[in-house]
């Protein structure tokens, strides 16, 4: 079941929403639109399921405006008391010395199992079972460099056809559904999350990393398992959102209206940053920043 934004004044009450996959300092991050659908929800819990800021990207010193707000505006959730849970992936993995570290109610961890109304939810990333991850993390990372390229042309391809009148494509999803590898690492994937999770006895298992939205049901000789992924915020801008006892694949629709920050929100146009100083910055606006976070609407 999906649903899509609309222009709803009030927020959304849900009791658990999970974000994964924001790659926020690439060209390809859907950021405005993230802030559309953040500032439209009213969490009970976040969970962001890793690759949020990507770090493997950050050499090529781009961090806009709308991509810092993206971060204040998680840290303003955090700070109205709503628990944040940040996983680490991949891509931001840097982060995975820090975890245990809680400040206030914003948490970072490598997985975590919720209690969802007497049902067991498993959450973590995925990259643990990417094989090219455990072995061949240079060509990983240089796929990655190459997919950001592909979203760059993609959007260029989708500016002339726009202009046409013709509908918009997807290059990287065109690619993957037409090379029969990318789609036997996609079910291998999948298969690999709901077996673990069902020999552990889980009920749910969460998942991100591989950019593919998913609700499924998938069932093994030793039981079954509900198995979820979040997508990602860079094609699909999809969530997963649980509440009063059942899931929902949330997709955001793309451009659905000009969304300007305002100048006295604070934030400026740009901003160089290294991995040194990403974990500075999440502490600092939430030590320094609080009573202002917590009033901008």
């Amino acid at each position: 079941m999906s649903q899509f934004a609309t222009d709803q004044p009030e927020k959304r009450s849900v009791d658990l929403v999970v974000l994964s996959d924001v790659h926020l300092g690439t060209y390809g991050c859907h950021a405005k639109e993230l802030i559309q659908y953040l500032r439209s929800i009213q969490p009970k819990r976040l969970v962001l399921n890793g690759d949020i800021i990507d770090i493997w990207q950050f050499s090529k010193k781009y961090f806009p405006k709308p991509h810092m707000k993206v971060i204040r505006e998680l840290v303003k959730i955090a700070a109205s008391g709503i628990p944040v849970h940040y996983i680490t992936g991949n891509h931001d993995e840097m982060l995975r010395k820090f975890a245990g570290f809680r400040l206030g109610e914003l948490r970072i961890e490598n997985k975590l199992i919720l209690n969802l109304n007497g049902r067991k939810a498993w959450i973590f990333h995925g990259d643990v079972f990417d094989v090219t991850m455990q072995h061949a993390r240079w060509l990983t990372r240089l796929g990655s460099i190459g997919y950001d390229l592909l979203i760059l042309l993609n959007s260029s391809v989708n500016y002339c056809l726009e202009k046409l009148g013709r509908e918009k494509i997807s290059l990287s999803k065109r690619i993957k559904n037409s090379v029969k590898s990318a789609v036997k690492f996609i079910n291998r994937f999948e298969d690999t999350c709901a077996g673990i999770a069902i020999e552990n006895k889980y009920d749910y298992v969460v998942c991100g990393h591989i950019h593919q939205p998913e609700i499924r049901h998938m069932e093994t000789d030793e039981g079954q398992v509900l198995y979820l992924n979040s997508g990602d915020w860079v094609e699909n801008l999809t969530a997963l959102e649980y509440h009063e006892g059942e899931w929902n694949l949330y997709k955001h629709r793309q451009n659905t209206r000009e969304f300007e920050i305002p100048e006295s929100e604070g934030v400026n146009d740009s901003m160089l940053l290294d991995e040194k100083a990403l974990f500075a910055m999440l502490v600092t606006e939430i030590q320094h920043h609080p009573e202002e976070i917590v009033s901008h609407t």
